[in-house]
């Protein structure tokens, strides 16, 4: 399980449908607005 930096909810990489990749490490969002949010600012996320 993966917590989704937005949200703090946690996400199952195996079934996830939003990703985001950072330096080549692979972050997990929960919903497509999570990813939308994390995609405007990463390094407000700490990315």
């Amino acid at each position: 399980m993966f917590k989704d930096p937005v949200c703090n909810m946690m996400v199952d990489e195996k079934k996830a449908r939003y990703i985001s990749e950072v330096n080549r490490q692979k972050v997990y969002l929960c919903s497509a607005h999570c990813k939308s949010q994390f995609d405007k600012n990463q390094s407000k996320y700490g990315y």
